[in-house]
């Protein structure tokens, strides 16, 4: 077989998986590995897991799709749970995050035209990460995905994240066209950066009163990823706008934009739409992993596991020449390293039987399934050490040994 057929839109490593369990992955020489990305934040109650196998097998053979012309009762159902999880009142179902966050975008902009605001702006954060579609990436900060799509809409105001000096600078230089802010609990994409206590608690208060909206994109860290089932629980907070994907079908491609009902409201038939949104099968998926969280009590396994790795890396890493930081909320890691790396990950996987990621070019991201132990949690520490070590020796004297010149 050939990639030739593939538009060259990534540069996989030399790895094909064949089977996937639990936390494991087996790739299709029969090697096992240790999953600590868990398809970037999506399987979070692992691989092949046997009820989600059962829901997949069971709606495959019973219904796929009708549309959105008629009435989809497990649409209703996880509507219905996400809305008693999150404190939100209304949902509409998608297919990705990126679709969630132009979802959510939509919203504001309908929010600015009921307020009679011509040009609304929309504040987002230096580093962010909202999705590849030209509204989403036009929100994102991130010069290689913009790279040639230039010139990016202009409705938006961007400000230094976790900084509300910064926030309160934009607010009176163009607090008269903003219409919400859209801001990561933690930033994923720009290297797992935790904004200082309070941030999410001083947004909300700014947004009320400038009436603005607060939109949260979770999509990385909802679902269980931080500990709780949304992150801006962690701060007691009530958002206008949440948005979710990856972890919620666990492979099954959905996203869903949840809002007050004062906000949804703005929708009417045929303001937005989706063809595939909302399928019986997505929804029943996402029904049934709710239940796994719940039943296996995944949020407080994430909340331990999360401690034990990120203790784990500190002292570990501690005094680490090549080590900036270690920092993260539950199971969502980075390790901030001084200098751009290359091939930690084919180190890590070839020599470790580990899978990680690296994102901005220098941050390790951990975000492995909510079902690890501390077996597991102890496995990655080691694994992250080793492969750091090798990727050090290697740049310093080469493949071989010898000095590199």
């Amino acid at each position: 077989m050939t990639a030739a057929c593939l538009m060259n839109t990534y540069k996989p490593m030399a790895l094909s998986f064949v089977r996937g369990e639990g936390a494991r992955l087996w790739d299709d020489s029969g090697r096992q590995y240790l999953d600590a990305v868990a398809g970037v934040a999506v399987t979070n109650v692992g691989h092949s897991h046997p009820k989600i196998v059962t829901a997949i097998s069971e709606q495959a053979g019973m219904l796929l799709h009708t549309s959105n012309h008629y009435r989809i009762d497990w649409q209703q159902k996880l509507a219905h749970r996400l809305t008693q999880l999150s404190g939100l009142e209304q949902v509409f179902f998608n297919n990705s995050g990126a679709e969630a966050n132009e979802t959510a975008l939509k919203l504001a902009r309908l929010y600015g035209w009921a307020k009679g605001i011509e040009h609304p702006l929309v504040m987002v954060m230096d580093n962010a990460f909202h999705g590849r579609t030209l509204g989403t990436l036009s929100a994102s900060d991130n010069g290689a995905a913009r790279l040639g799509y230039q010139p990016m809409s202009g409705e938006f105001v961007k400000v230094a994240f976790g900084d509300m000096a910064a926030v309160e600078r934009a607010t009176r230089l163009y607090g008269e066209r903003i219409v919400a802010v859209l801001v990561e609990p933690i930033q994923g994409e720009g290297g797992v950066a935790v904004p200082p206590p309070g941030y999410l608690q001083a947004l909300r208060a700014h947004c009320t009163h400038n009436a603005w909206l607060l939109m949260l994109d979770e999509i990385q860290t909802g679902i269980g990823r931080t500990g709780r089932w949304f992150a801006f629980q962690h701060e007691g907070i009530a958002p206008d706008v949440i948005t979710l994907a990856k972890a919620l079908g666990n492979g099954i491609p959905i996203g869903a934009c949840l809002a007050t009902a004062a906000v949804a409201r703005l929708f009417t038939p045929g303001s937005h739409g989706s063809t595939f949104g909302g399928n019986p099968l997505a929804c029943r998926v996402g029904c049934t992993v709710l239940d796994i969280v719940e039943e296996q009590g995944l949020l407080h396994n994430a909340a331990v596991q999360g401690a034990r790795l990120l203790a784990g890396l500190r002292d570990a890493l501690a005094g680490h020449p090549e080590v900036a930081d270690v920092r993260g909320l539950g199971l969502m890691i980075g390790v901030e390293l001084k200098r751009p790396v290359r091939d930690l990950c084919l180190i890590a996987a070839r020599e470790y039987g580990l899978l990680i990621n690296v994102t901005r070019g220098q941050t390790i991201r951990l975000l492995p399934p909510l079902i690890i132990d501390e077996a597991d949690v102890d496995r990655i520490v080691a694994g992250v050490v080793g492969a750091l070590g090798e990727w050090r020796s290697v740049e310093e004297h080469g493949p071989s040994g010898t000095p590199m010149r």
